[in-house]
C-alpha cells in the first residue's frame, strides 16, 4: 500500500513537472534576454524584468492549453483506472 501511495505521487510530480516545462522554459529564456539587455544599456528598472516574463508565460500558457488539458485528462484517466 504504502509503495503504491509513492509511486502515485511520484508520477503526479513528474506529470506536473512536465506540464510545468514549457512555461518555465519561456520564462527563463525572457528573463535571460531581459537581463542580457538591462546588463548592456544599464537600465536598472525593477518592472521591465517582471512584466515581459509575466506576459510570455501567459501567453505560452494559452497556446498549449489544449495539450496541457489533454495531458491532464490522460492523467486523470489513467489515475482512476489504476493504470499507471
Amino acid at each position: 500500500m504504502g509503495e503504491e501511495a509513492v509511486h502515485i505521487v511520484k508520477i503526479a510530480l513528474l506529470q506536473a513537472l512536465i506540464l510545468a516545462t514549457p512555461i518555465l522554459g519561456a520564462g527563463l529564456v525572457v528573463g535571460l534576454v531581459v537581463s542580457l539587455f538591462q546588463a548592456v544599456t544599464q537600465i536598472q528598472e525593477q518592472t521591465l524584468s517582471f512584466v515581459p516574463k509575466i506576459i510570455v508565460m501567459i501567453l505560452v500558457a494559452v497556446v498549449l492549453l489544449s495539450w496541457i488539458a489533454v495531458e491532464m485528462f490522460d492523467f486523470a484517466v489513467e489515475m482512476f483506472m489504476g493504470t499507471w
